[in-house]
C-alpha cells in the first residue's frame, strides 16, 4: 500500500504518517518529506521559503515517489509543491512535466488531504507564514478538487475533516 499526505504545514501531517506506518504495519515505512532529505543533503533554504526551495522539493517529491517501494507513506507529495508555488504566484505549470507528475501520483493507492480544520487551528501550535499556508490550503484543494490538467485521474482521494484523534482509522476505513 503506497499512500501518500498532503497539506499545509501545521496540520499534523508528520504525525499522521507516523501512526499509519505503525497501524499499517506489514513492512510500511515513512518516507520523510523532501524538506528533510534535501535538508539533510546540504540543502540551505531560504526563509522564507522562495521558488526555487519549491522546485527543488518539487523535483524531491518526484524523486521519493519513484521509488518502487510498495508498502510506504509520503510525506508530502508534489501537488504541495505545486500549490505552495502558486501561493507564492508563480505558474508551477509552465515549469513541470505533466506526464512524470501524473505517473508518480498514479503510483498511489491513495492520497489523503489534511487541510487546515477548524480543530487543527485550536490543538496544534501556531505555525509560522500563516498567510502562505492559508493560501497553499486554498491552492491545494482547488488544484485536487479542479484538477484541470487531470493529474488524479485513478488516484482515490481522502480528505480529513475529521477529528485529529480519528484521522488514523479513518483512513484505515478508507483503505478497506
Amino acid at each position: 500500500m503506497r499512500i501518500g499526505v498532503s497539506g499545509p504545514h501545521g496540520t499534523g501531517k508528520t504525525t499522521l504518517v507516523e501512526e499509519l506506518c505503525v497501524r499499517l504495519g506489514r513492512g510500511h515505512t515513512a518516507v520523510e518529506e523532501p524538506y528533510v532529505v534535501l535538508e539533510e543533503q546540504g540543502y540551505e533554504f531560504a526563509y522564507p521559503p522562495v521558488a526555487e526551495d519549491y522546485w527543488a522539493q518539487l523535483r524531491c517529491a518526484l524523486r521519493l515517489l519513484g521509488d518502487p517501494r510498495p508498502t510506504a507513506v509520503f510525506d508530502r507529495t508534489p501537488l504541495d509543491f505545486l500549490a505552495y508555488l502558486t501561493a507564492i504566484g508563480v505558474d508551477a505549470g509552465a515549469g513541470i512535466d505533466e506526464t512524470a507528475l501524473r505517473s508518480a501520483l498514479a503510483s498511489l493507492d491513495l492520497l489523503v488531504i489534511v487541510p487546515i480544520i477548524a480543530e487543527t487551528e485550536r490543538a496544534l501550535p501556531t505555525p509560522e507564514l500563516t498567510g502562505l499556508r492559508r493560501t497553499m490550503n486554498d491552492t491545494l484543494l482547488e488544484l485536487i478538487y479542479v484538477d484541470d490538467r487531470q493529474l488524479l485521474e485513478d488516484v482515490p482521494i481522502l480528505e480529513l475533516v475529521c477529528p485529529l484523534d480519528q484521522r488514523g482509522h479513518t483512513v484505515l476505513q478508507a483503505l478497506t
